[in-house]
């Protein structure tokens, strides 16, 4: 009776505002996954910091300081740091004497993280669908997310849920599908050449799932289970010829789509957000901006090319973004100054969505 009456009052919650907020005990520990992850991510950079080695290498009946690593494209790379000296032995047991430490701070720290996934379990707050969940975790390991590549679509929608603090209503965020948008004005120019000369989007998708495989569209991957992933880019007018559409130089790599209306998107100051994901771990997203998601998804709704269902769709969740936004996010306000990257006729239409009577 009791579990009816509990459902009866969550069906009345998402209808009368399409979003649940968090009880005490879910934001005490979604607040404490934050600051463990961000612990951990803080270790991480530095075990990164100390990778590789250094050894002493003799050469010519003198010992030379070596420091070997690894970089992106796995090739090992050696630096001298010069003849052995007082110097240089302080450097090497000061270098061993950090990685070491950070070693273990980090082994520390994830199993704080694993205590804390299955504390996150026991309070449902995983939203994240494992695979989307694995795939941005493996672009955010490669140095991309955030530098070229954003989450959009619907996934975002998870980023904004975890800063407010609320759950959306499930048929909001179900999906099958992830966006990347390419950023290639600046953040991915270096993406043609230096150090992400060898990157590939399949590539990298292949890290998360063997089964992904370009589709006959160059823009999309596809897996066995048919999720999709797309990457996709502003449309430029006039075009501009010599920006890449990859994130390397494999011809065979997926190929951006140019649509209409991602340059709001590009233009957007970066969302970024620590999520969770179902089985209670934690990710990092980072996305646009919430204002302009619900512009630009209530935009969408008002296009006559788009599938009606569609449409329906992009008009519930600009609502639901817009709405809270509008009362859980008091420092992004929904002003034209700060919107500027918006046709301000979409601003004037927009805006009631924020402050809804």
């Amino acid at each position: 009776m009791f579990q009816q009456s509990w459902n009866v009052f969550l069906y009345d919650c998402w209808n009368l505002m399409d979003f649940l907020e968090l009880n005490s005990d879910q934001r005490r520990e979604a607040i404490n996954t934050q600051q463990r992850y961000r612990a951990w991510r803080e270790a991480s950079d530095q075990v990164r910091a100390n990778r590789g080695s250094m050894v002493w290498s003799t050469s010519k009946g003198h010992d030379y300081l070596m420091r070997s690593a690894y970089d992106r494209q796995g090739r090992r790379r050696q630096t001298s740091l010069g003849p052995r000296s007082p110097e240089t032995e302080k450097i090497k047991a000061d270098f061993e004497k950090s990685r070491d430490d950070a070693i273990e701070r980090l082994r520390q720290l994830e199993a704080v993280l694993s205590r804390q996934a299955a504390v996150n379990r026991a309070l449902e707050l995983g939203r994240v669908p494992l695979l989307g969940a694995r795939i941005i975790r493996v672009l955010d390991a490669q140095g991309l997310l955030g530098v070229g590549v954003r989450i959009l679509g619907t996934y975002a929608l998870y980023a904004y849920e975890a800063v407010a603090g609320v759950w959306i209503d499930a048929s909001l965020t179900t999906t099958e599908d992830i966006d990347l948008l390419l950023d290639a004005r600046g953040g991915l120019a270096v993406a043609a050449s230096g150090e992400f000369e060898a990157t590939s989007l399949l590539r990298i998708l292949r890290k998360v799932d063997k089964s992904f495989a370009r589709s006959n569209q160059a823009f999309r991957a596809i897996n066995r289970d048919g999720f999709l992933v797309d990457l996709i880019k502003p449309l430029r007018n006039p075009p501009w010829t010599d920006e890449p559409n990859r994130l390397g130089s494999d011809p065979d790599d997926l190929a951006a789509v140019e649509i209409e209306g991602l340059a709001w998107h590009e233009s957007a100051p970066p969302f970024e957000a620590s999520a969770i994901d179902e089985r209670g771990e934690p990710l990092r997203i980072v996305t646009s901006d919430p204002r302009i998601f619900a512009a630009h998804k209530f935009w969408l709704s008002g296009r006559v090319d788009r599938e009606p269902i569609k449409r329906r769709r992009d008009k519930e969740q600009a609502e639901a973004v817009a709405s809270m936004t509008g009362t859980y996010m008091p420092n992004l306000p929904f002003t034209a100054d700060e919107l500027k990257m918006l046709p301000r006729d979409l601003v004037k239409r927009v805006a009631p969505l924020f402050h809804p009577e």
